[in-house]
């Protein structure tokens, strides 16, 4: 074990703090000497090694530099902004809705059905109760030309299913508005067969009726082909109504919504029907 280096005691004279150059005073030339045994070796005096020493300059910035750096590595980070992929997934992620139909759950695309969910509307209450009038407007429909038409139609139909359940609490009466649609926008048998299958027990009896308005020869044909599969129970419950005018003797219009192009088809069916009435009860020159 290396012996520890101790210093030397001193004793420190007394000392008269006055200005003056008197006898004990600091500014006395007796003070300014050095005294005799204030003789001390350097070589003994306890100095640190070089390898001990810092260098308070250099490794003092160091220092603050690592505390800097543990700081911000302390502070909450930014999280960083999306790549344009992530957030298209997440914007798509929103547009999708989940049902449950028949006790089992369906996804609906609804960013694909946008612009069809006019097809189905509330018409407002008929009689006594919560008697729901369901407004179903053809016209809205897809164009069968479509390239995406079958993936529309299988969420459009989707859509209309769990629609339906929602709206409806006790009976109700679908109005259908056939009027002002090109055949290319008519379902097709596949589609009004599902829909059909698809109907919960419960839609299928509290169903009180079915009118088809402005119904076409295509409609008809439909219908008729499709009574092998629909109860007779449902076919009685079919009644065709051919007018707005008509419509409004069987439920009441203040909150059903007709689309302009089928009030327009019905003022003009309207005027030719008027017209030939006119034109039958002119008397026919004879030749």
């Amino acid at each position: 074990m290396e012996p520890i280096h101790r210093g030397k005691k001193l004793s420190a004279p007394e000392i008269n703090l006055s200005l003056d150059q008197s006898e004990g005073s600091i500014l006395s030339d007796d003070n300014l000497d050095t005294p005799d045994d204030l003789d001390i070796n350097v070589d003994d005096l306890d100095t640190p090694d070089e390898a001990d020493s810092l260098d308070f300059t250099g490794h003092g910035n160091e220092l603050e530099w690592e505390e800097e750096q543990a700081t911000k590595e302390d502070e909450p980070k930014e999280e960083a902004e999306p790549i344009p992929e992530e957030e298209e997934e997440r914007q798509d992620a929103r547009l999708w809705r989940t049902v449950v139909i028949g006790e089992q759950e369906h996804r609906i695309d609804m960013k694909s059905i946008e612009p069809y969910q006019k097809v189905i509307s509330h018409g407002g209450y008929y009689g006594d109760g919560l008697n729901a009038i369901i407004v179903f407007a053809a016209c809205f429909l897809p164009d069968s030309s479509q390239a995406d038409y079958h993936y529309v139609m299988e969420n459009l139909f989707l859509f209309v299913i769990s629609t339906l359940e929602l709206m409806v609490a006790e009976d109700y009466m679908i109005v259908y508005l056939n009027g002002a649609t090109p055949r290319r926008k008519m379902p097709g048998l596949g589609w009004i067969k599902k829909c059909y299958q698809m109907i919960d027990r419960r839609l299928r009896k509290n169903l009180k009726s079915f009118i088809i308005v402005h119904p076409s020869w295509f409609i008809r044909t439909i219908l008729a082909i499709t009574r092998p599969f629909i109860s007779s129970k449902f076919s009685n419950k079919i009644k065709y109504v051919h007018s707005l005018a008509e419509l409004g003797e069987l439920i009441p219009m203040e909150y059903v919504h007709i689309p302009e192009s089928i009030i327009k088809l019905d003022e003009e069916l309207k005027e030719a029907a008027e017209f030939n009435k006119v034109d039958k009860n002119v008397p026919q020159s004879k030749s």
